[in-house]
């Protein structure tokens, strides 16, 4: 009953709302991507396959490979991180994002709220000369995890997004001196994608809106977060861009309608004269979205999928059903009247009581036939289907009498 209350109330919702189609929606950015981080699925795109500068959202791929090293236990948050000639000298470029730091030392935790909510270029360089020894080694590690994930069209030459002309002498070997990190909307969309899920306590430095660094209040530059200029319910991150050569840029993460939204907005326009315009583009997707998707349940945790059975041998019951076990959610347009197309499949053709409660069966899949660009980031959606309870085995005659026909039409 509470879930028919709650599709009768976004029916209603959506009634009153002023549906914008894909054909006429165009968000104010010259590439933009958005997509659901709990179902992989596409929801906009616009030219998101075309690489291009992406300046300091660079930093999202570089505080993954922190997150890397942590989980390595190579690094904890509370590893002191020396900061070199290189970094230091940097902070005096005014010209660039960046926080005072003097000689000593800083924690990793420092120096990654530093790089996701200040920017600062010398905190971000600091991390990666701790966990790789150089710059150089570790814009090789995040070469080898974009080609780990698919990523075949970028171009890395630091660990910023800054454009090398500012690094002098420190730029990598045999990149240009007026290069910068260039990826695709999609792209940035896999990265964001990857550390959501793989790292979702990222969320926990994105979503404040100021923090202190040694003594210095520093605010955040996103405008959508709780309390700022820009506010919008469910926002909690995740970083704002900027480029010399590809302009101003946000990627933002948020709940919104049962969905776990991550857009992506580069090269926006009228930003760097308003800086309020990657709050609005990012809006503007974020309300095409809430007023023509939903999210639908196919099948509930601990409960069939239609006729989703099997037959057991030698088991107390000679058929069972199974089980979804997890809830497997799908992503529509509202008003659509395709009709999902769910197929079971088992893992094999016979099952032998006994089965232990949560045994794996098989796999619920969806197909969606409302692809928009590539469709998903990752596969479609699916889930695996289990035995409820234990099936113990049947009266020992029973047992006996199928092992026996079994024998005789294996071996006779």
């Amino acid at each position: 009953m509470k879930k028919i209350i709650v599709l009768l109330f976004t029916c209603l919702f959506c009634s009153f709302c002023p549906l914008v189609s894909a054909d006429d929606f165009d968000v104010a950015a010259k590439n933009a991507i958005a997509f659901d981080v709990n179902t992989g699925k596409i929801l906009y795109e616009k030219e998101a396959t075309t690489p291009v500068p992406i300046g300091s959202l660079t930093k999202l791929l570089s505080a993954y490979l922190v997150y890397d090293a942590i989980k390595a236990e190579k690094i904890t948050m509370d590893s002191q991180v020396e900061i070199s000639e290189y970094a230091l000298n940097l902070t005096t470029n005014y010209d660039i994002s960046n926080l005072p730091l003097d000689k000593g030392s800083y924690s990793v935790e420092e120096l990654l709220e530093a790089s996701l909510i200040a920017n600062a270029n010398s905190a971000t360089i600091a991390l990666a000369e701790k966990i790789a020894g150089s710059e150089k080694k570790f814009v090789d590690l995040m070469k080898a995890k974009l080609k780990e994930w698919g990523i075949s069209d970028a171009k890395i030459v630091n660990s910023t997004g800054l454009n090398n002309s500012h690094l002098g002498d420190n730029i990598y070997p045999n990149s240009k001196k007026d290069e910068e990190n260039q990826l695709s909307a999609y792209d940035m969309a896999l990265i964001s994608y990857h550390l959501i899920k793989d790292y979702p306590q990222v969320l926990n430095i994105t979503e404040k809106t100021s923090f202190n660094f040694d003594g210095l209040e520093v605010n955040s530059s996103n405008y959508m977060l709780k309390d700022m200029p820009s506010y919008r319910k469910g926002v909690d991150g995740l970083k704002t861009g900027i480029s010399d050569q590809g302009g101003l840029s946000f990627i933002a993460s948020a709940n919104e309608r049962d969905m776990r939204l991550i857009t992506v907005v580069l090269n926006v326009e009228n930003a760097e004269e308003d800086l309020k315009a990657l709050f609005l583009a990012t809006a503007s997707i974020m309300d095409y979205i809430a007023n023509n998707f939903v999210v639908t349940t196919l099948a509930e945790k601990g409960t069939p999928y239609e006729d989703s059975h099997i037959s057991i041998i030698n088991g107390s019951e000679d058929q069972i059903k199974v089980v979804a076990s997890n809830d497997l959610n799908i992503i529509q347009r509202i008003g659509s009247d395709s009709e999902p197309k769910v197929t079971f499949k088992k893992n094999k053709q016979e099952f032998k009581a006994p089965l232990a409660a949560h045994t794996p069966i098989g796999t619920l899949s969806y197909k969606d036939t409302d692809l928009i660009g590539k469709g998903y980031l990752k596969e479609e959606p699916s889930i695996t289907m289990e035995t409820k309870k234990e099936v113990t085995q049947g009266f020992f005659l029973k047992v006996w009498w199928n092992n026996f026909v079994e024998y005789v039409n294996e071996k006779l």
